[in-house]
């Protein structure tokens, strides 16, 4: 188990982590949502269920950065609305896809659920 001292660099540099998460996953999901069809694998299996799991992703790694629960649930829904209508430029792919935009709502809502009681759980443990 790490010491106090050993853990100390880690948690110092969390949000700078949690940060490059973030850009990550925000990097991810534009590529994959405005390539075009034929770059994309054929009958990608369980779309809506990808796209709730990536803005889940992408508000958690918001939230870690130190960002408010509300507030990184608002970000990841705004960025995917802006996603869904960027869409509509791109070859072979429609934009404003409703039921996309609700998965990737779900999705930042579960995160916002979770990043609240976690930090509860932080705020009665400390």
């Amino acid at each position: 188990m790490p010491t106090e001292r050993a853990a100390y660099p880690l948690r110092r540099h969390r949000r700078w982590l949690a940060a490059a998460a973030t850009l990550v996953v925000a990097l991810v999901i534009a590529w994959g949502s405005l390539s075009p069809v034929e770059a994309l694998p054929p009958d990608l299996p369980w779309d809506k269920f990808n796209h709730l799991v990536a803005y889940a992703a992408l508000a958690l790694a918001l939230g870690l950065t130190g960002l408010s629960a509300w507030r990184a649930a608002a970000l990841a829904i705004a960025y995917g609305v802006a996603i869904e209508f960027a869409q509509s430029a791109v070859p072979g792919r429609t934009g404003s896809d409703w039921l996309d935009i609700l998965a990737n709502s779900l999705g930042a809502l579960l995160a916002w659920l979770a990043l609240v009681v976690w930090q509860r759980y932080l705020a009665h443990r400390g």
